[in-house]
């Protein structure tokens, strides 16, 4: 996550820590809150999962070349996987629509897997578990100066709404409501 700071430019307003994302990302039933999607990917085929409520969405792709991962000690998640990366979102609602749906809060590929298909897989999975729920829609947020984001958006069909802007309260401001 850190990374995905730096590559937004923002990490001196990074503090997430092991424990924060824990206490915070898994307490709660997959969907109903925050959920998590991990990108693992391996050179060799991952065993069968346990069934569950929520079984791992698989996929076999094959590269012509090796993916050279400078960082795959540091993100290894067992074996020879890698954590290569993630989306995080949550539920919403629309008033306008009448019905849920999900906001992505981050979507993040490593930078030595990007332009392989694993972010087109990480949003249409959750576009897909939209679907399954019923959900109006899938909406998040770009930086409007990422236009490698914006293109890869909009040839997956989303539309970049021009005329909104994103208003926030954090810091000192936030806390002066506090009192």
């Amino acid at each position: 996550m850190y990374q995905l700071a730096v590559f937004e430019r923002l990490p001196h307003l990074f503090s997430a820590t092991e424990s924060s994302l824990s206490s915070n990302l898994f307490n709660t039933p997959p969907f109903q809150s925050f959920t998590v999607f991990l990108l693992e990917v391996s050179p060799t085929p991952f065993p069968d999962a346990p069934v569950g409520a929520h079984p791992p969405i698989t996929h076999v792709i094959n590269l012509d070349l090796p993916i050279a991962d400078p960082e795959s000690q540091e993100f290894g998640s067992g074996g020879d996987a890698v954590v290569a990366g993630f989306v995080l979102f949550f539920p919403n609602y629309s008033t306008f629509l009448g019905k849920p749906g999900f906001y992505i809060e981050d979507l993040y590929v490593r930078d030595c897997y990007r332009r392989k298909g694993f972010g087109k897989m990480l949003l249409s999975a959750v576009a897909a578990q939209a679907v399954k729920m019923g959900y109006g829609r899938v909406e998040w947020c770009v930086l409007d100066w990422n236009v490698n984001a914006i293109k890869f958006y909009e040839e997956m069909g989303a539309q970049v709404l021009q005329e909104w802007r994103i208003c926030r309260l954090t810091g000192d401001a936030l806390q002066a409501y506090g009192n």
